[in-house]
């Protein structure tokens, strides 16, 4: 199944939801002529996205008042940034996802890539990287439950994280000092570091609107950064600044 065929087949699936508002999964693999696990495949991705409901045996129409909250809480201004980010993916890479709703939005774009190794220490990227198409290999650092950045931190996960070496991190933040680095709320940041340590190029993935919190807690300095992607609305002066500390700024269309 090529990836043109999956989108063509997802895109019709959420006519069917909107249309029906109840869709089964054993009359959605009877009429696209394929297995009930790759229709399953389906409904997982597109509820990740917020497109719809799964219920047990097949999906459901999204509530209206729920539409809105997902629309709020995943804009397409993150996803366009994602987006860019996952072009930097090449086959066979090892990488590194970090939590967050911004580095959320790259699963979707792995399905084209081959023979991906890819760690991370979200349960729901992980489930989400599951139940891609083209699944690649998955690997979770395990470690302490943090409810509040709904991820695994700590010292075993930091100790299972140095037992390889990736091409790739891509991470979030709440905030850039454009003078110091990345920033955040969080103050459970060696996890964050380790993961730098061990990769061999690091990708930032935050909106312009983020660029100049100044938040006490300082993630990652600027020395261990390759590349921040960024929605083109951010100034010319940001830009500048951020690439004199030796950082590539990539910019994606401002979605918003």
């Amino acid at each position: 199944m090529t990836k043109r065929n999956t989108q063509q087949r997802r895109h019709s699936i959420i006519k069917l939801v909107n249309d029906q508002g109840e869709v089964s999964v054993d009359e959605l693999a009877s009429l696209f002529a394929t297995s009930e696990v790759t229709i399953r495949k389906d409904l997982a991705m597109l509820e990740t996205h917020g497109l719809l409901l799964r219920r047990y045996g097949g999906a459901v129409q999204l509530p209206q008042e729920m539409t809105q909250i997902t629309n709020e809480s995943l804009s397409l201004n993150k996803q366009a940034i994602a987006t860019k980010a996952a072009e930097l993916i090449r086959d066979h890479n090892r990488i590194i996802i970090d939590s967050g709703s911004t580095t959320s939005g790259i699963v979707q774009q792995l399905n084209d890539k081959r023979g991906l190794v890819v760690m991370t220490n979200s349960l729901q990227l992980a489930n989400a990287i599951h139940e891609l198409e083209n699944e690649p290999t998955l690997l979770m650092t395990g470690g302490t439950w943090d409810p509040h950045s709904e991820s695994f931190q700590g010292q075993v996960a930091e100790q299972v994280l140095r037992s390889y070496n990736f091409d790739q991190l891509f991470i979030g933040a709440d905030g850039i000092d454009l003078a110091r680095g990345t920033t955040t709320f969080n103050e459970l940041t060696g996890l964050s570091k380790v993961m730098a340590e061990m990769s061999r190029e690091v990708v930032v993935l935050l909106e312009s609107t983020k660029i100049g919190r100044r938040i006490p807690n300082l993630e990652l300095p600027w020395t261990v950064i390759d590349v921040l992607v960024t929605d083109d609305n951010v100034s010319p002066q940001a830009v500048e600044t951020i690439s004199a500390h030796g950082v590539k700024v990539i910019l994606a269309p401002y979605a918003n």
